[in-house]
């Protein structure tokens, strides 16, 4: 376990020192046997050190042995009051699941008294994405240009956004590649997603070139391993600087609030759904694990037309047909 890892479950968190070395062992275990992201691991042993402090001072392994599913329900109220959403207490429990496998394995406690809870039902909105122009839009060296700006930032911004939209990553996703995994004879990328798993991303010709463009313009030299992206001190670059970009463009462009670097990934699926794209294709592509979690897509093509045919057809607003 790294050094960060280690600082989660420190003894001045005021975790008993039995459970702080469950928390160490199954924190090695989120790490190298699930492969969980550092963020992941971290989210997970906030969520469990602060159902141990509701629990109490100190609590230990006893008490988390002797836990019922009313200790469980009063701590999700207990978020909830403090004004937690229903996927932040679906992910506390979540982790709390995980954690009390790890206790079962080991025979320190039992997984029983998180099967009577059931988790709080989430309304599954559906992903917003940009309008055909309004993608090309923001994904082209044009909009982002300013005067503030220097060009290999604005033409490296560029080419994060032409990724995200045109092989529909993840920003995370985008920000990981390697400068040796582009040169000029790739026209796929091999992409680590979620749970680190792998998945192919295609390279269209408009996406290559906003890549080269950054390349020629970068200042800085580009190790092979290191990050392809950099920011403007020639250090790693951050998801939040992407963020700021879309922001500024939002108001010169008058896009909405829902514009957002993620959204650009929902406009990929959205649009080549749209031109008739196979469904388990683009599921490959988004690297989905469950087709179910792609199919909201059609939801969104569907509410599209639906919306189209009411504003143009002049029937639409008759209440004959």
């Amino acid at each position: 376990m790294n050094a960060s890892t280690s600082a989660l479950v420190a003894p001045e968190t005021g975790i008993a020192g039995d459970v702080a070395v469950e928390m160490s062992a199954w924190a090695r275990f989120l790490a190298s046997e699930r492969r969980s992201s550092p963020l992941t691991v971290e989210a997970y042993c906030r969520d469990v050190r602060q159902f141990l402090h509701f629990l109490g001072p100190d609590a230990g392994l006893a008490r988390l042995g002797a836990l019922r599913p009313a200790d469980i329900r009063a701590f999700m109220a207990h978020k909830r009051a403090k004004g937690c959403g229903s996927r932040s207490i679906m992910r506390a429990l979540a982790s709390l699941r995980s954690f009390a496998r790890h206790l079962e394995r080991e025979g320190k406690a039992k997984l029983a008294p998180f099967n009577g809870v059931r988790a709080p039902k989430i309304q599954r909105t559906l992903p917003k994405p940009l309008a055909l122009d309004a993608a090309v839009k923001v994904t082209s060296g044009h909009a982002i240009v300013s005067e503030a700006t220097e060009p290999w930032v604005s033409a490296r911004d560029a080419a994060v956004l032409s990724l995200l939209y045109g092989a529909g990553l993840r920003i995370s996703e985008a920000l990981g590649v390697r400068r040796r995994d582009i040169t000029p004879d790739v026209d796929v990328l091999t992409i680590m997603g979620k749970g680190q798993k792998t998945r192919l991303a295609p390279l269209i010709a408009p996406v290559k070139a906003a890549i080269a463009e950054y390349i020629r313009l970068c200042p800085y030299t580009l190790a092979p391993e290191g990050p392809l992206f950099v920011g403007v001190k020639g250090g790693r670059l951050s998801p939040r600087i992407i963020q700021l970009a879309v922001e500024r463009m939002r108001g010169a462009l008058g896009l909405p609030d829902s514009a957002t670097p993620h959204a650009l990934r929902h406009s990929f699926a959205t649009h080549l759904l749209a031109r008739g794209g196979d469904l388990r294709a683009i599921q490959e592509l988004l690297g989905h694990v469950s087709l179910s979690t792609t199919q909201i897509y059609t939801a969104v093509d569907a509410t599209r037309l639906m919306d189209a045919w009411k504003s143009a057809h002049p029937r639409a607003k008759s209440t004959q047909v």
